[in-house]
């Protein structure tokens, strides 16, 4: 959740002048897209009161006017990563001091005016400006007037304002109107290809992707999403003397009707747990499930042990990944 109304001029989507296409950002936060940091949410293209992100699909929310790039845990959050202006310009805004606590752990109302967190705006050529919101307290950098370079650290990814997990929500606008740099020049209400205003390399890295896999690893014992969150989950792999193995995992980006599946074979390549969950009944922005099983009476055979996650959607593959422990 990043629904920012702090900083906020307008949440229409309109076409970028032609002069933004000479404007190409860099990634605004310091780590390797798919691996060490997703994207969670993208801009709301659809002007009504669904929801629907530029490649028609999903992944973002009603009314959500940036792009959510989220870190796994509150350990790599605790870390240390690099919040970097996208783009040379000038800092116009900044705000610090509002505390790194998920809003669900607040009082109802205690984030209001402040929905961005610890945030910064900067002003860049041709009416264009960007925002960074949700960064970690004490972590801003900069101050108004400074003028700064692309790639530029300018703070780090927090917690503060209104969201649940460690993420950075990041804002394009030009004119004060919001704009989806990943297609720009789209018209209002509409999705699809359009103009990306992401530099060449950094456009590779953040291909479309419908869901992913957040988190995922082995324990000695039942999983929750706390533990996961809070990166106790996976800590430390089973070993021999382990009372349990169990696989989990933690996916975003579901859809309504996805079937998931998860299961965990021996070294023999015997399955030796394994679950499906009925089809979803609506998207899910993260989910999390785990499969296991008690150590034998003749204790845990050595060798490799293997995970395997798999999300059905429309009757074909959507997501697929396996993951390993290895037991001496």
């Amino acid at each position: 959740m990043s629904w920012i109304r702090a900083f906020c001029l307008g949440i229409a989507l309109v076409p970028t002048a032609a002069t933004a296409e000479e404007t190409r950002f860099q990634l605004p936060i310091d780590c390797e897209i798919g691996h060490t940091c997703f994207v969670q949410n993208y801009v709301d293209h659809d002007p009504g009161p669904e929801a629907r992100d530029f490649a028609c699909g999903t992944l973002t929310y009603q009314g959500h006017t940036g792009t959510d790039f989220r870190v796994p845990t509150l350990v790599d959050m605790n870390n240390g990563v690099a919040v970097l202006a996208a783009a040379p310009g000038q800092v116009k805004r900044i705000r610090d001091g509002v505390p790194d606590i998920p809003v669900r752990a607040r009082p109802e109302g205690q984030v209001q005016g402040v929905e961005c967190g610890n945030g910064i705006v900067i002003a860049h050529e041709d009416g264009l400006e960007t925002q960074y919101c949700h960064l970690q307290r004490g972590s801003v950098r900069v101050k108004p007037g400074d003028r700064i370079p692309a790639g530029y650290p300018i703070g780090r990814v927090g917690l503060s304002g209104l969201t649940e997990y460690p993420h950075l929500h990041f804002t394009v606008r030009q004119n004060g109107r919001i704009i989806d740099p990943f297609a720009a020049d789209l018209e209002p209400g509409a999705c699809g290809e359009g103009l990306s205003l992401w530099s060449e390399s950094v456009a590779k890295s953040l291909v479309y992707r419908p869901g992913a896999l957040l988190n995922r690893g082995f324990a000695s014992g039942a999983v929750t999403m706390k533990a996961i969150e809070i990166g106790e989950a996976g800590r430390v792999a089973p070993e021999r003397d382990a009372p349990a193995i169990v696989a989990f995992i933690r996916a975003i980006g579901l859809k309504a009707g996805d079937v998931q599946h998860l299961s965990l074979a021996g070294p023999d390549g015997r399955i030796m747990a394994a679950d499906t969950d009925p089809p979803l009944d609506g998207p899910k922005a993260q989910y999390f499930k785990f499969v296991g099983l008690k150590r034998p009476p003749g204790g845990w055979l050595s060798g490799r042990y293997t995970a395997r996650y798999q999300v059905i959607r429309g009757g074909e593959p959507a997501i697929e990944e396996t993951f390993t422990l290895d037991l001496p």
